[in-house]
């Protein structure tokens, strides 16, 4: 069967709820990472065989934004373009999707991303607003919320999820305090030593009759500390542990891959940095969704005939600390690894805690993450996964070349 490769890999810098990327429609945003990767790859539009594009915030953004991507990329109309939703997953899934598609024999050479504008996630009203009402007032609900935060069967926020981890493993308030500020941590110190500028393509944004470049995550919180981290109220729980803190934030951004099949590499000149080498997906009860990396981590594990510890680099989404250490806590018990094997390898630059988790975007950011630090730690074997409202997990296993 042929190989399939990760030729490149580019992503938006990540804005802030109602921040940098605020105006920016989800369409532009995913553009501009996908032309970036044409054109540092010497390739024209009409050579690509589809384009595969995550997102779930989709409501008011018009008909088909993977399509819209790819158009306003200036890929041509023959070029065959979409979006796929399974909430968190969904930039993954379009690496995984544009995988057994090459595989099949259908494409070979294909872009496949994600992308997010989470501040422009609209109000809306009611469904039985088109039938009519007679009197009373009028609620509008947040579509971000309805279809990306809250759990379709037990309609319970993705907050009250990860409090039933911390219930289940019994994780303490100050674990998930730590947990979050190594991610801070871990996070600034790759921003200021320049570790995420080869992945990052930066956005033109015109405000107030000027141009600014957007190039830097600016989510990470500098002024935090343990300390102050203590002090948060939790918010989905009474006498819970999950805060604000300990959680990944609400975000803005973009990331895109590019795929090809040992003959599109060939055929093309390209350079490839990583070669897909197992994909794996599970699911879980969805009261604590957070644990589906579990089985995917373990289906893709014996996809790619490897084993945890064959593993130089992780990035595990930090959907909420309660969940990356629930999820943790099972991988240690069925690999055998060590709180060490997690300290060294997982998320080194740090996570969606404190990078912060653009949903439709977060899974494609991880694996695009993860191949640029391979490339410069000359690393052989690297782990991408992350959970999905509903119960469910994706994952990806890649090696250099």
């Amino acid at each position: 069967m042929s190989k399939i490769y990760i030729v490149d890999a580019k992503r938006t810098a990540i804005g802030s709820f109602l921040g940098s990327l605020r105006k920016v429609s989800p369409s532009d945003l995913g553009a501009t990472v996908v032309k970036d990767l044409l054109k540092n790859n010497n390739l024209q539009g009409h050579e690509l065989d589809e384009v595969i594009m995550g997102n779930i915030l989709s409501a008011g953004q018009g008909q088909g934004v993977g399509r819209q991507v790819a158009i306003k990329a200036n890929i041509p109309f023959e070029v065959p373009a979409y979006s796929l939703n399974i909430l968190c997953g969904s930039g993954m899934k379009s690496v995984m999707t544009g995988y057994s598609n090459i595989k099949s024999g259908l494409s070979n050479l294909v872009i496949c991303g994600g992308v997010e504008v989470m501040s422009q996630a609209p109000f809306v009203s009611p469904r039985d607003v088109r039938e009519g009402f007679r009197m009373g007032e009028l609620k509008f609900q947040d579509s971000m919320l309805i279809d990306a935060l809250t759990d379709a069967f037990d309609k319970i926020h993705m907050g009250v999820t990860a409090e039933n981890i911390a219930e289940k493993y019994s994780i303490t308030r100050e674990e998930q305090d730590r947990f979050a500020i190594k991610s801070q941590e871990k996070a600034i110190k790759a921003i200021d030593e320049k570790k995420f500028e080869k992945e990052i393509v930066p956005v033109e944004i015109v405000e107030k009759k000027q141009t600014i470049i957007f190039d830097t995550d600016e989510y990470p919180n500098r002024k935090t500390s343990l300390e102050k981290l203590g002090t948060l109220k939790t918010v989905f729980k009474k006498d819970g542990t999950v805060t604000a803190g300990n959680a990944s934030g609400i975000n803005d951004g973009a990331s895109a891959v590019l795929l090809a099949s040992e003959e599109a590499v060939k055929k093309y000149n390209l350079k490839p940095l990583a070669e897909i080498v197992g994909i794996g997906q599970g699911g879980v009860d969805p009261k604590i969704m957070g644990m589906g990396p579990v089985p995917a981590i373990k289906e893709a594990l014996k996809m790619a005939n490897l084993d945890l510890q064959s593993m130089d680099l992780v990035e595990l989404n930090e959907a909420f600390a309660a969940q990356a250490l629930g999820v943790m806590f099972e991988l240690k018990n069925e690999y055998g690894v060590t709180d060490e094997f997690f300290d060294e390898r997982c998320n080194v630059n740090g996570g969606a805690i404190a990078l912060g988790h653009p949903v439709g975007a977060s899974g494609n950011r991880i694996i695009t993450t993860l191949v640029h630090e391979m490339s410069k730690r000359k690393s052989q074997y690297g782990l991408a996964s992350l959970c999905i409202g509903g119960g469910m997990g994706t994952a990806v296993v890649i090696k250099s070349i």
